[in-house]
């Protein structure tokens, strides 16, 4: 009976300290700078969120004429565009 509370404080301990990599909406901030660099691309809006550690734009408009999914770090550094299906 010890070990096994003495292991489920030691998950629960575990899971508090490990980083937070769920997905959460952005900041005003965040969205302004998302803005710019869509903008940058000839694309404006979408919807945008923070998830596993990147910024994540989905179904940007775009000069184009079409729908454009977008992918930034953390340091807001373009990592993917990909034509939205």
């Amino acid at each position: 009976m010890r070990r096994t509370i003495a292991a489920l404080a030691f998950a629960a301990a575990a899971l508090a300290t490990s980083p937070a990599f769920a997905d959460r909406p952005v900041t005003a901030e965040e969205r302004a700078t998302l803005d710019d660099l869509l903008q940058a691309e000839g694309c404006i809006g979408g919807e945008m969120e923070f998830d596993d550690g990147k910024y994540e734009v989905d179904d940007a408009q775009c000069a184009d004429g079409r729908e454009w999914d977008f992918e930034f770090d953390r340091d807001f550094r373009l990592i993917k565009k990909e034509l939205d299906d």
